[in-house]
């Protein structure tokens, strides 16, 4: 074993490998990765230069992680998904740049075979985070401690998603929504929105998050625009279809037509259909 360590580090420069870890020697481990004590690297892992693995973390399957992530001890990335219709594919975990997994946290590669569980760039998932299989988190988002997500959930740019709840499986959620902690997230959360509550409901716009990510310092972002929009979509006494045509049919910016093609897709056939707005 101590002739794998010697090989590992002789092949790139500037990894260092714990003695007491074990990296298979076919994994592929770029400059200055540390794999930290008791950490376990399978096989077909691939890991970007400056990551670094933490004590007792475990990286197996065809798994590739991208440059400067940090992997905080007892994470698990690339285990077999937690679905009774997997039958043993070759399936894959692709990982970005610029993530934290904090303890605990767990993400399992994809069921069928050329399928893959998808995490982008500068994300943060707190500990014991669960992403289930066929799942696809987009970049920039906060997942709390103890979030738990099913299969084939979607999540878009800059989402914040509070502590201790579950995400049901291909629930979508849009871009620079914020979802309470404790929510019960059954239905399609959109775009902008603030979600919250047991059945969880939409309360409104999130105006707290929009303000901090700098869209109101942009010239075709239209605070009022999108609440009109908002308020049509869900306040009004039409049925959703109706509002989208009305909205679509009108003069929108960029954030407003994200709204309504989001809900346009969620009211498709075979989706879930967004979250209703409280009374």
């Amino acid at each position: 074993m101590e002739n794998k360590y010697t090989e590992i580090k002789a092949s790139f420069s500037g990894v260092k490998v714990h003695p007491n870890a074990f990296v298979d020697p076919s994994a592929e481990l770029n400059d200055g990765v540390i794999i930290s004590q008791g950490a376990i690297v399978g096989p077909n892992v691939t890991i970007g230069k400056g990551t670094e693995i933490g004590p007792n973390a475990v990286i197996t399957g065809r798994t590739k992680i991208g440059i400067n992530n940090k992997v905080f001890p007892n994470v698990f990335i690339g285990l077999d998904p937690q679905d009774l219709k997997y039958r043993g594919a070759s399936t894959e975990v692709v990982i970005g740049d610029n993530n934290t997994f904090r303890e605990c946290v767990t993400i399992n590669k994809a069921t069928d075979e050329g399928e893959k569980t998808i995490i982008g760039n500068n994300n943060l998932l707190m500990a014991y985070t669960h992403i289930g299989h066929n799942c696809e988190l987009a970049n920039g988002i906060v997942l709390s401690n103890s979030v738990q997500v099913a299969g084939h959930v979607k999540i878009e740019d800059k989402a914040i998603v509070g502590g201790c709840l579950g995400i049901h499986q291909f629930v979508h959620i849009g871009y620079l929504a914020m979802i309470g902690g404790m929510t019960r997230v059954d239905r399609d959360v959109p775009p902008f929105c603030l979600a919250e509550g047991h059945p969880g409901r939409l309360r409104g716009l999130n105006r707290i998050g929009i303000k901090r990510s700098g869209l109101m310092e942009n010239k075709d972002f239209d605070l009022k625009l999108l609440q009109s929009t908002w308020n049509l979509l869900f306040k009004s006494n039409n049925v959703m279809s109706d509002s989208l045509n009305i909205a679509l049919e009108s003069k929108l910016d960029l954030s407003s037509k994200k709204l309504c093609d989001f809900l346009k897709f969620s009211i498709s056939k075979k989706r879930r259909g967004p979250m209703p707005s409280i009374n």
